[in-house]
């Protein structure tokens, strides 16, 4: 007779939260419910300063490193609405910028850039970028697929959960809390095939220097609200000379209903005060301590205060923004090599047709419309532009180029001794003329030199000086 087995334990999953008895239809998922419970559960946890060195002494734990709370409290930080506003400028800056897929002999394939112009590329792109905030990204590439056009697409791009990540071992581990020897070598095919990796593995990213302003910004923030709750509104005081138990209770129900109503029913011989707060504005206190931790934030990731802030000077602002395009110029660095190194080879391994292709970012097209005008302007009055420029371009019919006849210069009155025909070329009386003065200048001139010389047509005069 057979032993039977006891299925009943594959029905039992044990948590941090005691033991869940599962159906048989909830058993091949009960690994995704009980980790989407966790995070979630611990997603809610408050935390202050001393639980984030508490976590980042165990993401630094050399033997076992582990993440998972320093990840709470990043999520924590990720709400901030400054820190948010300076990472979507960063990153827009960095999206916003037009790229070209180019071949070997260094020209441009638009028919390559087709595989790119999609949205799972986009969000593989954000993903990346994540990264520099939360240290590490491990991104899943999608099946492959074709589009309405029957070219070659992933049907997406995941995110491998952070908190299942060991970045220092390269290892994914299934449950929460398993240690790092039981997990996934993501570095071996066929995983590797399918995985981008973004960042260091020891890197934690900017948000563990940013919970050190979004925590107590957060509390400078539950503080002001208390003291708007506590001195914000006049106190209303009671008084009466009854001494029934009743009595007193109806008018302390009364007292506590008024809420913001401005009447009341009250016994006779009860007296209302309303006593106006004495305590100062807060503003010096709290809003303070509010702008240096936005100051600080904006620091930290954009590098300087003044392209989201108010900004003192023009000169002051264009400093910040080269400063601020530097950390984006830095950014698209990192992603180059991510797609050069990293998603290429995977794509041309799963068969799209990308040899010898390279990813580049597009410099040249980025203008504002001032510029382009001013870019086409400069090229039309050197060179012969082909009409399908602009008619690809800007989608309009261009015909032929019109001819420009040369300006013609008016008609000026004749002067001097120019003659009606405008022949500048001296008369005869003019010639006599010319030649006259000359000899009486160099008959002058040899007299003051005391060497006079006949001249021809004049009498000879003893010189001025013996």
């Amino acid at each position: 007779m057979g032993k039977k087995k006891n299925t009943d334990n594959k029905l039992l999953v044990r948590t941090p939260f005691g033991t869940l008895r599962l159906a048989k239809k909830d058993a091949q998922r009960v690994k995704k419910t009980v980790m989407e419970l966790q995070r979630t559960t611990d997603s809610l946890t408050r935390k202050d300063i001393g639980d984030w060195r508490n976590a980042w002494q165990l993401a630094i734990n050399v033997d076992s490193p582990n993440r998972q709370r320093l990840y709470d409290i990043y999520r924590d930080v990720e709400v901030d609405l400054h820190l948010s506003g300076c990472i979507q400028q960063r990153e827009g800056f960095v999206m916003a910028r037009s790229f070209k897929l180019v071949n070997e002999n260094g020209d441009e394939d638009e028919e390559a850039a087709n595989y790119f112009n999609t949205s799972w590329f986009k969000l593989l792109m954000k993903f990346a970028l994540d990264a520099i905030y939360w240290g590490h990204s491990l991104i899943e590439l999608g099946g492959v697929t074709t589009d309405i056009n029957g070219r070659l697409t992933y049907d997406g791009v995941k995110l491998i959960p952070r908190k299942h990540v060991i970045p220092e071992y390269h290892r994914v581990v299934p449950d929460l809390g398993q240690d790092w020897h039981t997990g996934i070598d993501y570095h071996e095919p066929p995983f590797s095939d399918w995985l981008i990796e973004v960042g260091q593995p020891d890197n934690l990213g900017l948000y563990l220097k940013a919970a050190t302003q979004t925590i107590p910004k957060k509390n400078a923030l539950a503080f002001w609200d208390t003291f708007a709750e506590i001195f914000g509104m006049p106190m209303r005081i009671a008084r009466t000379t009854t001494r029934d138990d009743k009595e007193l209770a109806k008018m302390e129900k009364m007292m506590a209903d008024m809420g913001t109503e401005g009447w009341g029913i009250f016994q006779q011989g009860t007296e209302i005060e309303v006593v106006e707060s004495t305590k100062g504005d807060a503003f010096n206190v709290y809003d303070k301590r509010i702008d240096r931790a936005n100051s600080e934030l904006s620091k930290l990731i954009i590098g300087q205060t003044m392209t989201i802030e108010d900004g003192s000077s023009l000169s002051q602002s264009e400093t910040h923004l080269e400063v601020f395009q530097n950390l984006v110029e830095a950014d698209c660095d990192t992603l180059r090599d991510m797609v050069n190194n990293q998603l290429i080879p995977h794509m041309i391994r799963h068969g799209f047709p990308l040899k010898g292709i390279h990813f580049d970012w597009d410099y040249s097209v980025d203008y504002t419309p001032e510029q382009q005008v001013a870019y086409e302007t400069m090229v039309l009055n050197e060179y012969e532009v082909a009409p399908t420029y602009f008619e690809e371009k800007y989608n309009m019919p261009v015909g032929e180029r019109r001819q420009m006849l040369p300006p013609v210069a008016p008609t000026e009155p004749p002067q001097g001794d120019e003659d009606p025909k405008g022949n500048k070329t001296p008369k005869d009386d003019d010639k006599t003329r010319q030649q006259q003065n000359n000899r009486a200048s160099e008959s002058h001139q040899a007299r003051l030199n005391g060497r006079v010389q006949p001249i021809e047509g004049e009498a000879n005069v003893p010189p001025f000086f013996d």
